[in-house]
């Protein structure tokens, strides 16, 4: 059997199995294989030559059975509409599984940020939402940073949306900068988040995280923060890499010298000779191995090579269903995305709620519950995953998708 290397067919796999598992009858399958709505844009946007392009963008609302809609916008000239179907059907199992009141959304214009001046960028994010403004809003569908956008073009966007609506809207969109109603802790979240699952894993598999060896992949946002958050706890990362290749020091790497050295991008590696490769970092024998940078890194290609008794996913579908397959029969224990990288929504979820009561937390405050969310959505999938005898990627699916699954069955969709 060839292996699915398609995120978008090889999520309707896994949901389709979940659902199975939990004794839904094929209509309920039918409704969650798809987003609901998916709507596709074409901006005009004035260049800084005088010139005018037009881009394309897309946002995807899969299932509003729970409540509003939520999920990132990305930048990327790989943007398209099968990767923004697929991860809106991520967002839905990621709210379901850390119990937050909504469903799954997610958005993307195919362009390069890298190459664009500072008001080409406004001038598109708000041509963006002008051509969407329709189908979004604070009780519909919640925008959020993703690939290539920030806290500015957050900005930018609750801005035009506030103009249209002729309201100030912050509750329209989260990752906002703190003078704007951003939350604390928003930036470090889903860090914040996969660490927490590091921890508990550890704690299962009887590892202590003072001393231990981890392997982290892609030095972004979220892999960044990472390796600064397994430094602190005492753990030795022993290998980074990013886009150009990784970096390699079994006694430990400063890793408060690599963060002063990267650029906005992530990169550190140009600086140093001898790198290796992304796919040699992969198979480092470590107790933690963190895939934090694209999808498709562990398959059934190198999955006999991976040497971490602990695999925890911060990275978008970074391991196939057949990889994970082979890694629960040798007892690895694997850590899904849909569960490591909840931090993130779950922390946009406190600033929706902020901004709905006009009172803001602290940071503490913040990192509390957001600690308690993922500790409990940790044991009710791994406990799920021993009861049941599935991995833990089936048993995370079957939490995330049963609240939109309940939740379209009481409204009378199926």
């Amino acid at each position: 059997m060839e292996e699915n290397l398609n995120l978008f067919t090889s999520t309707q796999e896994v949901i389709h199995e979940a659902l199975k598992k939990m004794g839904y009858d094929e209509s309920v399958y039918e409704l969650m294989k798809e987003p609901l709505r998916l709507l596709t844009v074409r901006m005009p946007v004035r260049m800084d030559d005088g010139t005018t392009r037009v881009f394309t963008g897309y946002r995807a609302q899969h299932n509003d059975s729970v409540g509003p809609t939520k999920g990132g916008v990305r930048f990327h000239p790989d943007v398209n509409e099968e990767e923004v179907k697929a991860l809106s059907m991520w967002m839905t199992l990621k709210c379901g599984i850390v119990d937050l009141p909504y469903g799954g959304g997610k958005g993307g214009i195919i362009c390069d940020p890298r190459t664009m001046s500072i008001g080409e960028a406004e001038r598109l994010s708000r041509a963006y939402v002008r051509a969407i403004s329709q189908i979004v809003g604070p009780t519909k569908d919640i925008p959020a940073p993703d690939v290539y956008t920030n806290s500015q073009i957050m900005a930018w966007m609750m801005d035009e949306y506030s103009r249209i609506d002729e309201f100030n809207s912050p509750g329209f969109i989260t990752g906002k900068p703190i003078v704007l109603g951003g939350s604390q802790g928003r930036e470090k979240a889903t860090a914040q988040g996969v660490t927490i699952c590091i921890k508990e894993a550890a704690k299962k598999r009887g590892i202590d995280l003072k001393g231990a060896r981890v392997v982290v992949q892609g030095f972004g946002n979220a892999g960044s923060f990472l390796a600064k958050f397994m430094h602190e706890a005492g753990a030795k990362v022993i290998a980074i890499s990013d886009a150009h290749g990784a970096i390699h020091d079994p006694n430990g790497l400063d890793i408060d010298y690599l963060l002063d050295r990267r650029d906005s991008f992530g990169t550190v590696t140009t600086l140093f000779e001898n790198t290796l490769t992304n796919s040699q970092l992969l198979e480092i024998e470590c107790d933690i191995l963190v895939p934090a940078a694209v999808s498709n890194q562990i398959t059934i290609e190198n999955v006999d090579r991976i040497n971490a008794s602990i695999i925890v996913e911060a990275a978008n579908g970074p391991t196939t269903m057949e990889a994970t397959k082979k890694l629960n029969e040798r007892d690895v224990l694997l850590v899904p995305d849909v569960l490591a990288s909840s931090g993130g929504v779950t922390v946009s979820y406190f600033e929706w709620v902020q901004n709905n009561q006009g009172y803001y937390w602290t940071e503490d405050k913040v990192n509390e519950k957001l600690e308690k969310k993922i500790i409990d959505a940790f044991n009710q999938v791994y406990d799920l995953a021993q009861n049941r005898r599935v991995n833990m990627r089936v048993a995370a699916y079957m939490v995330g998708v049963k609240k939109a699954a309940e939740a379209s069955r009481f409204r009378g969709w199926v």
